[in-house]
């Protein structure tokens, strides 16, 4: 036998031995920790250097992966989580295991408090960075400067990918998510005014923030906090409350439904509009008016297809169990069709569809259910919860960046779903407040959205502010200029202003005005309002002056937000974790989540839509107009 083929069986060996001792390295925990930060890393650079839009789809979807990963290792900043005290005890629920309580609590069971009503906003910037500035620098440069030589709409652009439902549905949801609650009138901040301003008032004024309640000696010497109002889950706290007297005044007491008033419709209290005392009522216009009544519709026919499956259940089981379903179809929907539409480049379709079904896809965890624990593999929900080691609440860059009012037009044009013609047009202050409550009552809710689906929202860029709340009275009578009020807000919550923004989320470094925007006239009037430092330059104005990646709604520095507390959402929520299942959701429950899309929703209550969303594959983006 020749000495080669001797050695054969030794060398086969050897090589298996060899293989099975490197999975056995590569399975070491601090091996693959390793390797994993080598990963994130290189995605990062990589990121920098190319940039993960100028990729092809593949690169770019692992790209932003490695980003993803990055951002949850490094950007998740706690404020502090109220515990579980004599001084401070939990309140009292029913079934907290099985059913999400009014105000948040007991989601995660271990830290009651944790994502509830009146807990901190957290960070997603080093706390060391999100210090108020001090007078004058807070004011530098005046907010109304900014909002007027910057800002300001003086030709509509349109957003010709969306339509205008993608504008009212971003507020729809704002209003589940957060809310900084009712201002301070003491000590509001004076906003210098220039000498030519048409401001009508001779002041201008934007109240403080409300302060935190929760603060104690221990938070001496550390940033301000400030609370939310609202939970911070994704559980439809815009239609059931944050507490237990909206919630009972919002339910009819009858088969787990919720009210409705005349026509049908959602009509909050004139007075409660004046007051603004409710989260939900603050910037009530039509578009939310139609949203809030389409998902209480929806609620209700939840409830008629769950009792008709379970006709023992009792009005507080088919309540619990609709509001699971509704605020589950709510976030699909925000996710993999919202999203999509916004957010148009092909790694994206691909990316927030794994968020929710995974790479495996839809079809796939339809048939089977999960292959893999793994939410890559098969999708957050029902994967394990994870908080990424840093308790969970939505932060204040969050907020920040979903200050979009570009989105909405100035003029709103209203059309008949019957046969396209047109019925009436009013400015946006004649369908906002009191008045969206008289709309709803003279034109059909059909051809309201029928409207909405075939109008465009403005795009997310610079000079596309709507002029209408530039200057515009609120219910209570209180004349704002809602862009300086958005700088106002983030430089008194302490966010950092834009060059320091993209610093803290690990993006390329701008430091000219040259990489700021392609834009040489943007450019240079950036330049003469901050007078020439780039270090000043407020995030919303980087924010809008960015070219974002192609077929984006917004930029990409307000995306790595969103990569981030996309994902959160749903990773460190119980529901949409641990008890996505059958025996919390019901099978009913589960396969309504399931089966249905925005399209869905809206033709099972408005069928006469039938004819303009025909061929149309996402709600949101622009509708076939209907013809006499």
């Amino acid at each position: 036998m020749s000495k080669r083929k001797s050695l054969t069986p030794t060398l086969i060996a050897s090589g298996f031995a060899a293989a099975f001792l490197l999975v056995k390295v590569l399975r070491r925990p601090e091996v693959k920790r390793k390797l994993g930060d080598l990963f994130d890393d290189a995605c990062t650079c990589l990121d920098q250097r190319v940039g993960w839009s100028n990729l092809p789809t593949v690169g770019g979807l692992l790209t932003l992966v490695g980003v993803r990963n990055t951002l949850r290792k490094n950007n998740l900043y706690d404020t502090g989580v109220p515990q579980v005290t004599a001084d401070n005890p939990l309140p009292t629920h029913g079934n907290v295991k099985r059913w999400r309580t009014e105000d948040g609590t007991s989601n995660d069971l271990k830290c009651p408090f944790m994502g509830s009503a009146g807990t901190r906003f957290g960070r997603n910037a080093r706390l060391a960075e999100t210090w108020q500035e001090a007078m004058p620098a807070i004011m530098t440069p005046s907010p109304r400067v900014v909002s007027r030589e910057l800002m300001t709409r003086h030709t509509f652009t349109p957003a010709t990918t969306l339509n205008l439902l993608a504008a009212s549905w971003l507020q729809f949801q704002i209003r589940d998510w957060f809310s900084h609650g009712q201002s301070v009138k003491d000590d509001p901040w004076m906003i210098p005014l220039a000498e030519n301003d048409t401001w009508p008032q001779s002041d201008m004024k934007v109240m403080r923030t409300m302060r935190d309640p929760t603060r104690t000696r221990a938070d001496v010497g550390t940033p301000s906090t400030y609370i939310n109002t609202e939970t911070h889950w994704w559980d439809a706290s815009q239609l059931y409350g944050s507490n237990v007297k909206y919630r009972n005044n919002v339910r009819s007491g009858v088969d787990g439904k919720l009210k409705l008033g005349k026509d049908h419709l959602v009509h909050p209290d004139a007075q409660a509009l004046v007051q603004m005392q409710s989260a939900a009522l603050a910037g009530w216009w039509v578009g939310l008016e139609m949203l809030f009544t389409l998902f209480t519709l929806e609620h209700n026919a939840i409830c008629d297809a769950l009792k008709a499956a379970n006709p023992r259940w009792n009005d507080d089981e088919l309540f619990e169990h609709a509001r699971l379903v509704n605020a589950a179809l709510l976030a699909k929907i925000h996710t993999v069709e919202w999203t999509t539409a916004i957010l148009g480049h092909p790694a994206l379709q691909i990316g927030m569809r794994a968020n929710w079904w995974g790479l495996a896809g839809e079809t796939i965890k339809n048939l089977f259910g999960r292959l893999s624990g793994s939410e890559l593999v098969s999708g957050i929900p029902g994967s394990a919860a994870d908080h990424y080691g840093v308790p969970y609440s939505l932060t204040e860059e969050f907020v920040a960046v979903y200050r979009m009012h570009p989105l909405i037009p100035d003029d709103i044009t209203f059309w008949s779903a019957s046969d396209g013609r047109q019925l009436e047009q009013l400015k946006f202050q004649e369908i906002a407040g009191n008045s969206a409550q008289h709309i709803c009552d003279s034109v059909n809710i059909t051809d309201l959205f029928y409207s909405f689906g075939v109008m465009h929202p403005g795009a997310v860029t610079l000079h596309n502010y709507p002029r209408a709340l530039q200057q515009f009275t609120r219910p209570d009578g209180v004349l704002i200029d809602l862009a300086a009020h958005d700088i106002m807000r983030c430089r008194e919550l302490g966010v950092p202003r834009y060059t320091k923004f993209r610093e803290a989320l690990h993006l390329r470094p701008v430091r000219t005005f040259e990489e700021l925007t392609d834009n040489a006239a943007w450019r240079e009037e950036i330049r003469r309002v901050y007078a020439g430092d780039i270090e000043r330059v407020d995030l919303i104005i980087g924010l809008f002056a960015e070219t974002p990646p192609k077929g984006f709604g917004f930029s990409d520095t307000a995306f790595r937000i969103f990569v981030l507390m996309a994902s959160r959402r749903l990773n460190s929520d119980r529901f949409f974790t641990d008890d996505f299942t059958e025996d919390v959701y019901s099978k009913t429950g589960m396969d309504w989540i399931r089966d249905n899309t925005m399209s869905s929703v809206l033709l099972r209550h408005f069928p006469r839509l039938e004819p303009s969303l025909e061929g149309v594959k996402n709600a949101f983006a622009p509708w076939n107009r209907v013809q006499a």
